[in-house]
């Protein structure tokens, strides 16, 4: 993603699976990107997770300053069935919302600075595999999206310090078909999502439409289906859906990531083996 002041810095921020002694963890840098396009300059680390596992699964991770700034990271919780459990500790930055400062220092205002045992740049914990984060245009309000398992995908309003039931609250079943072990839907002390799929759509990326091209989408949430294999557009009123419409179902590719352009067009990459960058325009 761009920094809010890249016309000022050029500073771009990625994420990415880092390669570690012993496994691997997600992590996430910056880099100026040169007046010429070719290159990114003086890449610096400015948050990696704590933990490093020996996986290939659920690493998370989308990125978004909110409107104060402040950069947001998605982590999962890495899948396997031992390390479901890291996503309710607050001594592991798997299965969390990160908030961060542009260069990577610690907001002082984040909900665990200073508890004993916490990690202090987390925001929210409890998730599974949230794979977008999005700003709500008008409100700045954070939302983000993660992968459930057999059913139970779900949409979050991100609040700081809340914990959103994984594993112990969860809709969906095992991709056995079983029972999520000791899982029900609703737990004291945990956030339900404001909206959730069941069959799934295996949510990717995520952005809201603040564009002029399609004004009836206007404050629309636009979703990145993987599994379903379209565009998810979502209503929104006073923090509830009240409607969805699926988009280019003809594709039939795999919708990693969604993006809005300066000109209000909506673009689509998918994931495929031949992937396509689609664009998606008001004749």
């Amino acid at each position: 993603i761009l920094s809010p002041t890249f016309a000022q810095d050029r500073m771009i921020y990625w994420s990415y699976a880092q390669p570690r002694d012993g496994g691997n963890g997600t992590a996430v840098a910056r880099g100026r990107l040169s007046d010429d396009l070719s290159r990114v300059e003086n890449v610096q680390v400015v948050f990696q997770v704590k933990d490093t596992y020996d996986g290939d699964k659920h690493f998370g991770s989308s990125l978004v300053f909110g409107p104060d700034g402040k950069l947001y990271i998605t982590i999962g919780e890495r899948s396997d069935k031992p390390m479901r459990p890291t996503a309710q500790s607050l001594a592991s930055h798997h299965g969390k919302v990160i908030r961060i400062n542009a260069d990577g220092s610690v907001p002082s205002d984040n909900p665990f600075v200073g508890r004993e045992g916490a990690l202090p740049e987390i925001w929210s914990y409890g998730h599974r595999n949230p794979q977008g984060i999005a700003v709500q245009p008008g409100t700045g309000a954070v939302w983000s999206i993660e992968h459930g398992t057999r059913g139970g995908d779900e949409l979050n309003l991100e609040k700081a310090g809340a914990n959103y039931g994984w594993p112990g609250a969860a809709y969906g079943i095992e991709y056995s078909g079983d029972a999520i072990p000791g899982a029900t839907t609703t737990q004291e002390g945990t956030v339900q999502p404001v909206y959730y799929w069941d069959p799934v759509i295996a949510p990717g990326g995520m952005a809201f439409y603040d564009g002029a091209m399609f004004p009836d989408w206007k404050g629309n949430a636009l979703i990145g289906g993987l599994g379903g294999k379209h565009l998810v557009r979502l209503v929104l009123q006073d923090g509830r859906v009240v409607g969805e419409e699926r988009l280019l179902t003809g594709l039939g590719e795999r919708i990693r990531d969604v993006a809005v352009g300066p000109d209000g067009a909506v673009w689509v990459v998918t994931d495929e083996e031949n992937g396509k960058l689609v664009r998606l325009a008001r004749r």
